[in-house]
C-alpha cells in the first residue's frame, strides 16, 4: 500500500453522495487506497442515522476519502472514526481561535457550534476491515447557515473567505499524518483523540434510554462506544442506539 492520501482526486462538479460515488468505485476496483472523491455540490449528503448534511454548493466541502486499512479487526473499526476527527479537528484549529472540540461520536465543534460531521462506511468480511468510504463535510466559506442548526463555518470564525482547495489539501496531509501514526503504533497513535472530545471531564446533560441523565465524558472504546461516568459512581461504554447528548 503506497499510494498516499489524495494521490488520486477525482473532482465532480456534482454529485447525490460523495460516499456512493466512492463505494460504487471502490466495487468496480476503479479507486484504490487513498483516493479523494470530490464534489462542488451534493445532493443527498447523509450524517449519523440518515440525517441530512446540508452544504452550499461551490463554498463548502464535501469528500471521501478510500481507504484500505493494514488488518484492522471488526471490533477495532473506530480508529478511523478517530484519525478522520483527529484530521479535521487539527485542520479547523489552524484557523480559528476558539474551542475547537470533536464531539461523539462524528461531529467536530467550534464553540459549541457544528462545522464538521464524519460519516463512515465499512466492508467487513469475517472479522476485518477490508475497506473504508470516510465521508467528510465541512462548513467552509457559507455565512448563511440557518440559526436552528447551531452551526458555523471557518469564514464565520475567522472573518474572510479561504480557498477551498488548499483547506482540502490541508485536512488530507493530516490525514496522512494520522493514519501514519495509526498504522506504526495502533495502540498509541491516537490517544490525542480523547483529549480533544468534547464534554470530557464535565459534567453534561445526556438521555440513556430515552431518559435524562448526568455525566461526563470518560473515553470512547474501541467499538466507538462512549465511556461515561454517571453521578452515582457507575462507569460504562454505551452505542448511540442508547446514549445520546441532551438537545441544546
Amino acid at each position: 500500500m503506497t499510494r498516499s492520501i489524495g494521490e488520486t482526486l477525482l473532482e465532480f462538479d456534482k454529485l447525490d453522495s460523495t460516499n456512493k460515488e466512492a463505494a460504487e468505485l471502490l466495487a468496480l476496483s476503479k479507486v484504490d487506497h487513498g483516493a479523494v472523491i470530490l464534489a462542488h455540490s451534493q445532493a443527498d449528503g447523509r450524517g449519523q442515522r440518515g440525517s441530512a448534511w446540508l452544504s452550499s454548493p461551490g463554498q463548502d466541502l464535501t469528500f471521501s476519502i478510500v481507504v484500505k486499512p493494514p488488518r484492522l479487526r471488526a471490533d477495532a473499526q473506530f480508529a478511523l472514526g478517530k484519525i478522520a476527527a483527529l484530521a479535521v479537528h487539527d485542520t479547523v484549529r489552524k484557523h480559528v481561535e476558539g474551542d475547537v472540540r470533536i464531539k461523539w461520536p462524528n461531529d467536530v465543534l467550534v464553540e459549541r457550534k457544528k462545522i464538521a460531521g464524519i460519516l463512515i462506511k465499512n466492508e467487513v468480511v469475517g472479522e476485518l476491515v477490508m475497506s473504508a468510504v470516510i465521508g467528510i463535510g465541512l462548513n467552509v466559506n457559507n455565512t448563511s447557515l440557518p440559526e436552528e442548526l447551531v452551526a458555523t463555518s471557518l469564514a464565520k470564525e475567522a472573518g474572510r473567505s479561504f480557498d477551498r482547495k488548499v483547506v482540502l489539501r490541508e485536512c488530507l496531509d493530516r490525514f496522512g499524518h494520522w493514519w501514519g501514526k495509526w498504522t506504526s503504533a495502533p495502540g498509541e497513535g491516537l490517544v490525542s483523540y480523547t483529549d480533544r472530545l468534547w464534554t470530557r471531564g464535565r459534567w453534561t446533560d445526556m438521555t440513556l434510554d430515552g431518559a435524562p441523565i448526568r455525566a461526563r465524558t470518560v473515553d470512547v472504546d474501541p467499538l466507538g462506544r462512549l465511556i461515561i461516568e454517571t453521578e452515582d459512581g457507575g462507569v460504562k461504554a454505551y452505542g448511540l442506539d442508547r446514549l445520546r447528548f441532551a438537545p441544546r
